[in-house]
């Protein structure tokens, strides 16, 4: 089974979709997907469709949702004799477990991307940072599971996908402006901090990157914006290794022209 679930929620049988279009079993099958190869217990899924609020027939109702997932599954692998729905959408004691084959689930397919960009960053091999955290990132398309209903359970899954998306983001970035890509990377990192206006990883590459192009009044603009928003916004200064960085673009530090030279560093 192919799985996406980073953007929209894509399940792909044999070619053949087997999302529900019912939001409670479309959330049964997102849970699964997320932890493939892994039992989902039957309170964690419970906790998903209905909170706190559990209602009385809520293990029947949920043997239902599971039943209409294995319908559209044993539709999609109608023709092949080898599995059954219920191989693929398996019942272990106390939970469900959905098999899938290695690299069929673009988050896991992330995570492996991303560990080796964060290994070849911090080996000093920047190129292959780059490219690794770039195929990882490219997997991505839209927010995670934008299309399906959010419990209590995959709130924290979304949250944590988001988080690490935007830490490859970040070290992606940084691999670049480490590569001398300080003009390329001007325009990506305006945008994210139109969308992040109080970031400040954010701000320190795009301020290192404007000074490196010949623009350092342009990144003490920058300062002045993130300065802004945050006091208007938190009622708080800049950290202090924003503000270093500030003094070292006012007083030309020939130290922020050189590659390896790392902005987000504490």
């Amino acid at each position: 089974m192919d799985i996406k679930v980073l953007g929209p929620l894509v399940a792909n049988e044999q070619g053949v979709s087997v999302v529900p279009t019912a939001a409670k079993p479309r959330q049964i099958l997102a849970l699964l997907a997320l932890q493939a190869d892994r039992v989902v217990t039957v309170p964690t899924l419970m906790e998903e469709i209905w909170g706190e609020r559990i209602p009385r027939s809520a293990a029947t109702t949920l043997q239902t949702y599971v039943l209409q997932l294995r319908r559209k599954i044993a539709a999609a692998l109608d023709g092949d004799p080898t599995r059954q729905a219920k191989d693929v959408l398996v019942t272990r004691h106390g939970g469900y477990l959905l098999q899938v084959q290695p690299g069929q689930v673009d988050v896991q397919e992330f995570d492996q991307l991303t560990a080796s960009g964060r290994a070849a960053h911090a080996a000093d091999d920047h190129l292959a940072a780059s490219q690794l955290l770039g195929r990882g990132l490219d997997l991505w398309e839209g927010s995670a599971l934008v299309d399906v209903r959010i419990g209590g359970v995959l709130e924290l899954e979304v949250l944590r996908m988001e988080e690490d998306r935007m830490a490859a983001l970040e070290l992606r970035l940084d691999a670049d402006l480490r590569l001398g890509r300080h003009t390329e990377i001007v325009p990506e990192l305006r945008v994210l901090m139109a969308r992040h206006p109080m970031h400040e990883n954010f701000c320190a590459l795009l301020m290192t990157a404007l000074h490196r192009a010949g623009g350092s009044w342009r990144a003490l603009e920058e300062y002045q914006r993130l300065r802004d928003a945050l006091v208007e916004e938190l009622g708080m200064e800049p950290s202090a290794r924003i503000q270093r960085l500030h003094r070292a673009v006012l007083n030309a530090d020939p130290a922020l022209d050189f590659g390896d030279v790392t902005p987000v560093a504490g």
